[in-house]
């Protein structure tokens, strides 16, 4: 009874199947709506501007704006120089980059700017009041460029070749900056084509005319294209430091071994067609003396005449000695560390905090940081030694006194 009860369920599901897609496909067939609409058609012309862009998208610039001409002959002649283009005109200035960027040669493995040449797809001109003539083309380029560069040779690392003494004596007439009718200044000191950090004086509160008399010493590595900048600030408790002025001396204009006193006219920038250059800002007087090293001597010697230590035997080789000795006058430490490095750390920075550990601030604030410096070690490495006084952050007059030096095992 269980067998045939199965074919019989399994014989009903066939036709069951079967009949119903023959009713389904009746009703698709005879029950669909006879009444389409047709499409409405409609003149471009009653099409709003903003619906026609949308629409058609590639319209040149010379149909859709009548003040724009058709150059079709601009088209046809970079159409036809444009295979020559690659060598005449991208290969140059990609070259003229090239001394930015201290690399001594590049060569093109291959440089083509494709061979779909920009479109111009329109042409404003009008003229001005002042009688200038003023075009304003409109292109699209749907390039496809192919260059590969090889870099054959960078520069080296250029060498110390001098010292350059600069003495900040003071300045004068110097503009309100602060909301009470007065200024904080400080004055940031830093070579061109150099990433170390800017040197900086102590901070004059609320001095218009403030003296400072302080000097700092500068590696010189290229005198005929470094020179010196000077930014003046006005110090803010709270907030960005407000930029007072600045100006800029070659050193190329520094005769060598000669002091030299200057008096400069403080700018907002360096940009001579700039009309805010004429408002006064104020002056600043600088003392520099340039002092070249001696072709024999190492630049260590020039400015130290103690010769800087090797490294201890077992310092990996390509590395060294890190030697940091802090100092200050009140208080002295007069302790030296030691870090043994795998390889210069040119681009690394040493963090010194003074922190006081004075028991009377409570069991809350057991430590009160009094400023900190980072310094940049690149200097170091170069030099083989330091010995400067840094202005410490988040002090008022703080100052730190650190010698460094770089002891390497060969």
């Amino acid at each position: 009874m269980g067998v045939v009860s199965t074919i019989l369920g399994a014989f009903g599901f066939g036709i069951g199947v079967s009949l119903g897609l023959v009713i389904g496909y009746y009703f698709f067939i005879y029950f669909q709506s006879s009444h389409v609409e047709n499409p409405k058609i409609r003149p471009l012309v009653e099409r709003d501007s903003k619906s026609l862009q949308q629409m058609l998208p590639e319209i040149p610039m010379w149909v859709k704006n009548p003040d724009h001409d058709r150059v079709d002959w601009l088209n046809k002649f970079v159409e036809l120089m444009w295979p020559y283009l690659d060598k005449t005109i991208a290969e140059p200035i990609i070259k003229e980059q090239i001394p930015k960027y201290k690399i001594d040669a590049v060569e093109f493995d291959s440089l083509t700017l494709g061979d779909l040449p920009p479109t111009f797809q329109g042409m404003k001109v009008y003229t001005t009041d002042e009688k200038e003539l003023i075009m304003e083309p409109s292109f699209k380029w749907a390039g496809n460029p192919n260059i590969h560069v090889a870099v054959k040779a960078f520069g080296a690392m250029k060498r110390p070749v001098g010292m350059l003494n600069v003495k900040v004596l003071r300045a004068m007439k110097l503009k309100k900056k602060d909301f009470m009718g007065a200024s904080d200044p400080y004055v940031k000191l830093k070579l061109t084509e150099e990433k170390l950090p800017s040197k900086k004086t102590s901070v004059k509160h609320k001095n218009l005319n403030p003296e400072w008399n302080e000097e700092f010493n500068m590696v010189v590595k290229d005198p005929e294209l470094q020179a010196l900048e000077i930014v003046v600030y006005d110090w803010e408790q709270v907030g960005k430091h407000d930029k007072m002025g600045m100006n800029v001396i070659p050193l190329k204009e520094v005769t060598p071994e000669e002091p030299k006193v200057m008096t400069l006219e403080l700018l907002k920038n360096m940009d001579p067609n700039d009309a805010q250059n004429e408002k006064s800002r104020g002056q600043i007087m600088i003392e520099l003396v340039y002092k070249p090293f001696a072709d024999d001597k190492l630049p260590a010697e020039a400015e130290d005449g103690n010769m800087i230590e090797k490294a201890p035997e077992g310092t990996p080789e390509g590395g060294g000695l890190l030697v940091p000795v802090k100092k200050n006058r009140d208080p002295r430490w007069d302790e030296e560390f030691a870090f043994t490095l795998e390889e210069p750390p040119t681009n690394d920075r040493m963090h010194f905090e003074v922190v006081s550990t004075s028991s009377r601030m409570g069991l809350i604030h057991p430590k009160e940081s009094l400023g900190y410096v980072d310094i940049h070690l690149g200097d170091v490495v170069s030099n083989k030694r330091i010995n400067e006084k840094y202005n410490l952050i988040d002090s008022k007059n703080g100052k730190l006194l650190v010698e460094m030096q770089w002891r390497t095992s060969s």
